[in-house]
């Protein structure tokens, strides 16, 4: 395996210049109806770009040589964020590939920190293709959204980092798109605390590669299919979550929804949906932390628009 913990912690000092430490917040579980003894959310939504794909590009671009032609990136909207940031941050011309699902909240991000930007094709899958064919033709550094080893080593030092501020939990929750997020986070604990991906019922690509024992094509939809619904999980992804992951949970559209509206009124967090799912499954029930135990919850991204929260909560 390529994605180990002492790659990860050599990554970590690398890209620390460039991201930030982000903050945990310790809630109390029966403020939202949870029976836990702790509920500690690792808030990613604070980094730069505004989620934790900024940990995955700045990896990428620090380990990897760019050419003339720059980098290029296909995403759901939050990965081409935070490669157009860290190009620009390093000084590197870049392409963003996304397509017609990807938010305005995204779209607005990759355009404000200089990137060309391409619209396209219904899914993440059709980005991905547009992206290939321009890699193909001008020679430009291609960065994977999640099935790639940089990327993961990257969104490892989350795990790193969450585990310097909150060194005694039980078990994390992590949303799933890709992979590459609990790809890292999995590689990193290695057993050691409990592992738990949340998939929206509507793209299950890892309960499907799980139950088929290997990636294979999953439905693509849902309230979080900017951030959470590519066609299948990541090659280089599935070996590590095989032997890594110890379960994973679903949870529908309305319980994400319900998720980012008690995130905003418990704790004042404005949560994406894909961000949001990780918390879903503990408020909805699907998963069900024994007595006492200490569950880490990965607020991935925050980028959507706010101003809905309030009138969302009041209805």
């Amino acid at each position: 395996m390529t994605v180990t913990p002492d790659r990860i912690a050599a990554t970590e000092p690398l890209i620390r210049p460039h991201i930030r430490r982000t903050p945990t917040l310790a809630i109390d579980g029966r403020d939202c109806g949870i029976e836990a003894a702790a509920v500690i959310l690792k808030l990613e939504l604070t980094q730069h770009a505004g989620s934790f794909k900024t940990r995955g590009a700045f990896a990428n671009l620090l380990t990897r040589r760019a050419p003339a032609a720059g980098v290029a990136a296909a995403s759901g909207g939050n990965h081409g964020a935070a490669v157009a940031y860290a190009a620009m941050r390093l000084g590197l011309p870049a392409r963003i590939f996304v397509p017609r699902i990807s938010s305005p909240a995204k779209i607005e991000r990759i355009r404000s920190y200089g990137a060309t930007l391409e619209i396209g094709g219904e899914r993440y899958a059709d980005a991905l293709s547009a992206c290939n064919a321009w890699t193909e033709t001008n020679g430009a550094l291609s960065v994977h959204a999640f099935d790639q080893a940089e990327t993961m080593l990257g969104q490892g030092t989350l795990a790193l980092e969450f585990e310097e501020q909150a060194p005694d939990l039980d078990t994390v929750l992590v949303g799933v798109g890709g992979g590459g997020l609990i790809g890292g986070i999995a590689a990193w604990y290695h057993n050691r605390v409990r592992v738990v991906g949340v998939e929206p019922e509507a793209s299950p690509t890892l309960a499907h590669a799980l139950a088929a024992g290997r990636p294979v094509d999953a439905p693509t939809g849902g309230i979080a299919a900017d951030s959470l619904s590519p066609l299948r999980i990541g090659e280089q992804v599935f070996p590590i979550a095989r032997d890594y992951v110890a379960s994973v949970a679903l949870v529908s559209d309305d319980a994400i929804l319900e998720a980012q509206k008690t995130l905003w009124r418990v704790a004042r967090i404005v949560a994406e949906p894909g961000a949001a799912a990780a918390f879903a499954a503990l408020l909805s029930g699907r998963y069900r932390p024994t007595p006492g135990e200490r569950v880490g919850v990965v607020v991935s991204g925050g980028n959507t628009v706010a101003v809905d929260f309030d009138a969302a909560v009041s209805r």
